[in-house]
């Protein structure tokens, strides 16, 4: 699900097939192959599989998906509708849904269904750009994932009405309806995920001012979702998205290679399709192999903090350019876990049902080519710094506060957007809030209903109004009566 047009061509790419650095072990969840697209409008390493990159856009009217002429029709209802036989969508380019949408290619496809661009009608394009095209998730005429999308229209109706004008990061769903049994969700457009703007640039890791701002905006989103009582439970590079992936390109005479620099880190959160809310049944497992947290693994039971788990992999990974846990088995994710973090607590190991331990010990042989590959290929985290400058060491102390094995003790958003690594940025952003809510009331004072003149600094007025000052609520600090904290 992204958000706002790109103006550079080929940077569209919603499904990006996602090959990993280091073979197809991260295409794997517990041994299964993974084929098709997430929940979410790009492509999964593990559990979702691969799409469409724009270059290789699925051709409309393929061999599997045969379009018949006398089917197609111009969105009026009159033609009829067919599904192939997975429960796709069949159509071409030209046909429109609802008389309104009409259908321009195709962007990717997965297990749950097809992200086709499309052009708006009834939204009319300002100043030559084409923000008039959105994208829209066309979901399998399948029981399972139309109830599915209908969980994460829900999500997405109640973030909305927390934040309509989406300050939160959080992409917003513009539209949906059924379509002949196809949940049908729309989006604007967004850029490149972290995740394809790293693998189109060959893994070469961002910088670290880069690593800050996007890991700060994904706190913040994540806190508001935190604060909503809702756990995304899904995060990873795919579901971060840039708004605009447009980028410089520089030539590197010492490895003698052309590098992409994105020229604006602005992101939005997006897939909501697996976010649960704290009253809601939990199910056992939960997020994408490399990014789940122990808790999950060890069948524990989790809520919000298993977020934090994830946030501090993928700040890893966007340090380093590659993935923390490089694994697709349970065990082995433990061992990697023992070899980088130190060992499990006794009181998680003890209480686990799983049979991965004995006596309070990961039952584990390092002379297997498993614990061959473990040994090999992790070492404690301290060890993967880039630089032992201050900056650097910042980000590791937050991250391995957030690879903290306790959930209850892990850092939490509200503590991580304090951390020291981002004070800049939340300087930054508190003094853009004072600015805003200065700016906000100045535009707002009323003027003296009986002569018309403004109210004077220190009058009453009759009608006070409320400015919000933060960014998020639960930053605020409380005062007493006599100002004390």
């Amino acid at each position: 699900m992204r958000v706002d047009v790109l103006n550079t061509p080929g940077i569209k790419t919603w499904a990006s097939t996602m090959p990993a650095s280091d073979s197809s072990r991260r295409y794997k969840l517990n041994g299964a192959e993974a084929n098709g697209l997430s929940d979410s409008l790009t492509s999964s390493r593990t559990d979702t599989g691969n799409g469409c990159r724009v270059k290789d856009r699925c051709k409309l009217g393929s061999e599997k998906e045969k379009v018949y002429p006398s089917d197609r029709g111009s969105g009026d209802g009159s033609h009829k509708v067919r599904d192939d036989e997975d429960g796709h969508l069949v159509y071409q380019a030209g046909d429109f849904l609802q008389a309104r949408y009409e259908v321009i290619s195709t962007l990717g496809e997965g297990t749950f269904g097809k992200v086709v661009e499309v052009k708006d009608v009834h939204r009319p394009s300002v100043q030559m750009r084409s923000n008039d095209h959105v994208a829209l998730k066309i979901i399998k005429n399948v029981e399972k994932y139309r109830e599915a999308a209908k969980l994460e229209i829900n999500v997405l109706e109640k973030l909305r009405d927390k934040d309509p004008t989406g300050k939160k990061l959080c992409v917003q769903m513009l539209d949906w309806f059924d379509y002949h049994g196809h949940m049908c969700l729309a989006f604007n457009m967004l850029g490149l995920s972290v995740f394809d703007f790293l693998k189109e640039n060959n893994y070469i890791p961002y910088d670290l001012d880069q690593v800050r701002h996007i890991s700060y905006q994904l706190c913040y989103a994540v806190q508001f979702l935190h604060e909503n009582n809702l756990t995304h439970t899904d995060l990873k590079p795919e579901n971060i998205l840039f708004v605009n992936s447009d980028f410089d390109v520089t030539f590197n005479p010492k490895k003698k290679r052309d590098e992409r620099h994105i020229k604006n880190t602005d992101i939005r959160l997006i897939d909501f399709g697996s976010a649960t809310f704290d009253h809601e049944h939990h199910s056992t497992i939960v997020s994408t192999r490399h990014y789940r947290a122990p808790e999950v693994i060890l069948e524990l039971g989790w809520s919000q903090p298993c977020d934090v788990w994830s946030i501090g992999c993928i700040m890893f990974e966007l340090y380093t350019g590659f993935t923390l846990f490089q694994t697709h088995d349970n065990k082995e994710h433990l061992a990697m876990m023992e070899r980088i973090l130190g060992s499990l607590p006794y009181r998680m190991t003890k209480k686990t049902k799983t049979n991965f331990f004995w006596h309070g010990r990961l039952e584990w042989d390092p002379t297997t080519s498993s614990g061959r590959y473990v040994r090999e290929n992790c070492r404690p985290l301290y060890h993967y710094l880039k630089d032992k400058g201050p900056e650097h060491l910042l980000l590791f102390d937050l991250i391995e506060k957030m690879l903290d094995y306790d959930p209850a003790s892990r850092i939490c958003m509200k503590e991580a957007k304090r951390h020291q690594f981002f004070q800049s940025l939340h300087d930054k952003a508190e003094d853009e809030a004072e600015e805003a809510a200065r700016a906000a009331a100045a535009a707002a004072t009323p003027r003296n209903p009986v002569n018309g003149k403004l109210l004077a600094c220190g009058d009453q007025a009759s009608n006070p109004i409320v400015i919000d000052e933060s960014s998020c609520e639960s930053d605020k600090t409380s005062l007493g009566a006599n100002g004390d904290i």
